[in-house]
């Protein structure tokens, strides 16, 4: 059987990857799942990509997931949106936006993107020069990236008066409709995309989504079809946490993207060295690869992947609670997404067994660190307060407790808004308590309340 032929460890409890039941049971028994350092399978190290790791990653301090990811990306990019696999009605090309979270700015992300840059620059070097983007502030900027051509209507005059209208060529636009969008200081986007009227989330979106884009601004006529757009980030865990808001994580922004914890790997004093022969052979397998994937349409699974996907589908669509849900909801298609370039990487058209699991040994990475750094957070700011609060408090707190916490800034209402959040989500209980008066309401964290 499948399972005998090859180890799941992705299919373990929430795709965790953390070894068997019990020795998790161990582990959190000393810490919280949340608080732990996502780990890489090796699943994941298949094929180019993974070679493409191993020469590279001895000589870099990048850590060996943001060489991973980001070698993919471009791939993704450089190839187009011809390969393609269809779920029910939604037709999904390979671009991918990531994010790689570090706990300081001294990650290395931006040496890790270098080494993917200058490889792709020997592979195709007009995607590197014209396709290599940064600056995402707005829609209308994005869009203009990859827009089409504009025309205009002008009068046709004669003897001043007009006769006729004529369209007029008034800017070639962009042939080529890849782009390759890097964002090294990516907590500016965020707070770009908070001030009102600004329309780039919803771009982005659209634009993950392989939907044409334009926007409904009179005086902004640009507009993108087909394009093919890929997005990658770089930012500090402090930064995501200030700067992504509610709002970005509920109208879907945040689970089009792959979040990943990033650290300097090792200390190399007098930096790495990669052989030109090397690099050499690495672009020459890209370029094969490039031009393959060109030929290369509607993508499929095969029988053995089929079954695998079938055990992995419910646990990849299954919601999950709070911010952390918000941020993975979308588990399946960029699973698929990872699965296909695994799949173009090794020249074939046909989604097997093996880049599959590879593409879920990554997105395991990508829910193991979204576990990591949003941990059991609800995004409602007063919500997560009052669990904290709360998780503090081993006697539980009243309604009046809690509103001498905030120095009577919040409102009942708003407090009772929040408990009730707490409460349907199974993080918070109230106890009824008599008292000589009116019965009290007393309020515990779940792990006080199960304590008691």
């Amino acid at each position: 059987t499948i399972a005998q032929r090859i180890e799941r460890r992705w299919l373990m409890d929430d795709f965790s990857g953390a070894g068997s039941s019990e020795q998790n049971e161990m582990d959190e028994d000393q810490t919280s799942r949340h608080d732990k350092w996502p780990e890489l399978a090796p699943e994941a190290l298949h094929g180019l990509a993974g070679d493409f790791v191993r020469i590279y990653g001895p000589n870099s301090e990048a850590d060996p997931v943001a060489l991973l990811d980001q070698f993919l990306i471009a791939f993704g990019n450089a190839i187009g949106r011809g390969p393609h696999f269809v779920a029910e009605a939604d037709h999904h090309s390979v671009n991918l936006f990531a994010c790689l979270v570090g706990e300081t700015s001294k990650g290395k992300k931006g040496s890790s993107l270098g080494h993917v840059q200058r490889l792709f620059q020997m592979v195709d070097e007009e995607w590197s020069k014209d396709c290599v983007h940064s600056g995402l502030s707005s829609g209308e900027g994005l869009i203009w990236c990859v827009r089409d051509e504009i025309k205009k209507k002008e009068p046709v005059k004669t003897k001043g008066i007009v006769t006729d209208y004529q369209e007029v060529i008034i800017d070639p636009g962009i042939s080529d409709k890849r782009a390759f969008v890097v964002e090294s200081e990516f907590a500016l986007v965020l707070r770009v995309m908070a001030r009102d009227g600004n329309t780039l989330s919803a771009i982005i979106r659209n634009a993950w989504d392989c939907k044409d884009l334009k926007t409904m601004t009179k005086n902004s006529p640009a507009k993108a079809t087909k394009p093919h757009i890929s997005i990658i980030g770089h930012i500090t865990r402090d930064e995501l946490l200030r700067y992504l808001d509610n709002t970005e994580c509920g109208n879907g922004f945040a689970n089009r993207f792959l979040w990943l914890c990033v650290k300097r790997s090792k200390v190399l004093p007098e930096g790495g060295e990669i052989s030109e022969s090397d690099m050499s052979s690495l672009a020459t397998r890209i370029r094969e690869a490039v031009e393959f994937s060109h030929t290369v349409g509607e993508m499929r699974r095969d029988g053995e992947a089929r079954e695998l996907w079938n055990e992995v589908y419910a646990k990849l669509s299954e919601g999950k609670p709070g911010l952390l849900g918000a941020v993975i909801a979308r588990a399946e298609a960029q699973v698929m997404r990872l699965a296909c370039l695994y799949t173009l990487l090794d020249l074939s058209p046909i989604i097997r067994l093996e880049h599959l699991s590879a593409g879920l040994a990554l997105w395991n990475y990508c829910e193991q660190s979204a576990r990591y750094i949003f941990g059991e957070s609800l995004g409602d700011p007063l919500a997560d307060e009052i669990k904290r609060v709360l998780d503090d408090a081993p006697d539980g707190m009243t309604q009046t407790d809690l509103n001498n916490h905030f120095k009577r800034h919040r409102t009942a209402e708003q407090l009772a808004r929040a408990l009730n959040v707490l409460i349907a989500r199974g993080m918070v209980f109230k106890v009824a308590e008599k008292t000589t008066g009116r019965t009290s309401i007393r309020y515990f964290s779940a792990q006080h309340y199960r304590a008691n």
